[in-house]
């Protein structure tokens, strides 16, 4: 496990909090493409420079990139050696965009672009409602052709899973 991607079937799923224990875990940075996608303000990177950015990461010998942006899986995946995937239930999914925006309101979470002042809004969980069970269907599919591709494939389906992992990890460093 030297080139992590780590991908989740919602928002909320803990990509960013899993990457970072992960990276702290490995002694490898964590690369988180929420802070390479929003520029201060919420304004979008263009996808050249989102692509760009992740371009420069991937060059490097060990890292963790947290975040799905399906416009640019390419970049990433070609370099990853292993991927890890988070699935958890859509309420707990949903809980957690709440808890992060209560405790984050005003601030900027670290995993962001700085100028991104926590927000919540109808649309952001409208998406994350409507698109849950397609997104989950997809991951399953591109998880079997990363692993026919012999990218080692660990999915983690519980807050259980996900503490035992990171513990094992830990426990080997």
């Amino acid at each position: 496990m030297k080139r992590i991607m780590v991908i989740g079937v919602s928002s909320g799923v803990g990509k960013s909090t899993f990457a970072k224990n992960l990276g702290e875990a490995l002694n490898i940075p964590a690369v988180h493409l929420d802070s390479l996608f929003w520029k201060p303000g919420w304004v979008e990177a263009s996808v050249e420079e989102f692509k760009d950015a992740q371009r420069e990461v991937v060059l490097m010998e060990r890292w963790v990139i947290d975040g799905n942006y399906s416009n640019s899986y390419d970049v990433r995946e070609r370099h990853a050696d292993t991927v890890i995937y988070l699935e958890l239930p859509l309420r707990i999914c949903l809980y957690r965009v709440f808890k992060r925006y209560w405790m984050n309101r005003g601030t900027t979470r670290p995993d962001l672009g700085e100028g991104c002042t926590e927000k919540l809004d109808v649309q952001f969980l409208k998406f994350i409602i409507t698109t849950y069970k397609r997104r989950k269907n997809q991951m399953a599919d591109r998880l079997r052709r990363y692993e026919e591709e012999g990218k080692t494939v660990i999915v983690l389906k519980s807050k259980e899973e996900i503490a035992s992992f990171l513990e094992k990890v830990r426990g080997l460093t």
